[in-house]
């Protein structure tokens, strides 16, 4: 999207017509920091992607794919309380804290309420703080071909830094700042060409994040069947008790197409009538149980407050691996 269309964006939105929300600049993933000069790192927050709208009458909050979610957050609908601009689209992540840091299952407490009442009591039970990266519009005009060294330059000067508002910073050790995130068991860093302009509905390297996972080992113990192919897997680890507990369901993954063939097959073979885990997973109703026979190696992002695993891969299936290594004390 061009800014031709962003002003004519800008017009309707202005004669009161319907919003049509900016698709924001996406980051490659990554698996090694760039190398070369010329690159920033910032931490990646683990919240939700939100773009702060505001035409001079009111702020409107879309999320990165259009959803509106200004209702969701009123603390922020006074934009002269964090912003100097007359008229601004900023780009950040809104994030919350659990005991010690941000966390995506706290952030999301605040982004599924949709009654009043609740988001009333939202705001003091569930406070989020909006991290700042990006600016693509300020006082009437559009800054998204401007370096980003400049945009950052035109956010220290927009932004009143507060409580609920804050500017991401940058730091020139990526490597250090990845290792600081590891510490701390968070999601891991954005790395940014300082020189690079803001693509509006773009994705290219010149933004790269590296997400930082962990591995385990986990048995299946039933799948998803979806047109006579396995889809999803349902993972458990053993507890000290010799428990089978449910840590959460994955899709095919990295699987080959016959690995797949091979795993619906299994499935079928070693099909049993009682749920083999302790407790009752997600999608319980759909699955097929199965004789816990079946090693597989699994990349996640973390625990989520429920003891499952964030964003499960399947990496492999693995044959030297005993099924009585699947055990809790991998975590």
């Amino acid at each position: 999207m061009g800014i031709d269309n962003g002003n004519r964006l800008w017009k309707e939105w202005m004669d009161g017509l319907e919003l049509n929300p900016l698709v924001p600049f996406e980051p490659i993933s990554a698996t090694t920091i760039p190398s070369g000069l010329n690159w920033i790192a910032q931490m990646k927050w683990d919240g939700v992607r939100m773009l702060f709208y505001y035409d001079g009458h009111s702020v409107r909050l879309i999320n990165r794919k259009g959803n509106d979610r200004t209702m969701q957050y009123p603390e922020f609908a006074d934009p002269s309380a964090y912003c100097t601009a007359s008229t601004f689209i900023l780009d950040g992540e809104l994030i919350a804290f659990d005991a010690s840091k941000p966390s995506f299952q706290e952030v999301m407490k605040r982004d599924s309420l949709r009654h009043e009442a609740s988001i009333r009591r939202g705001v003091s039970e569930t406070p989020v703080t909006y991290m700042v990266f990006d600016v693509l519009f300020a006082n009437g005009s559009w800054v998204t071909d401007l370096p980003l060294r400049r945009r950052q330059q035109l956010l220290a000067e927009l932004i009143k830094s507060q409580k609920q508002v804050q500017l991401v910073t940058n730091h020139e050790d990526a490597a250090a700042l990845l290792e600081v995130m590891r510490t701390h068991d968070m999601e891991g860093v954005v790395c940014k060409q300082i020189e690079s302009t803001y693509a509006i509905n773009g994705k290219d390297g010149r933004w790269q994040k590296i997400k930082i996972f962990y591995d385990l080992y986990a048995v299946i113990a039933g799948v998803i069947i979806k047109d006579k192919i396995v889809r999803s897997v349902l993972l458990g680890l053993y507890d000290e008790e010799g428990s089978l507990i449910y840590i959460g369901h994955a899709g095919a993954g990295k699987l080959k197409d016959k690995e797949r063939v091979e795993l619906t097959s299994l499935a079928l073979k070693t099909a049993v009538a009682d749920m083999p885990f302790r407790n009752r997973p997600e999608r319980s109703k759909e699955a097929q149980w199965m004789a816990p026979s079946l090693v597989v190696k699994v990349q996640f992002m973390e625990w989520t407050a429920n003891n499952t695993m964030r964003h499960p891969t399947i990496q492999a299936i693995v044959t030297n691996v005993p099924v009585s290594d699947c055990t809790i004390k991998q975590t």
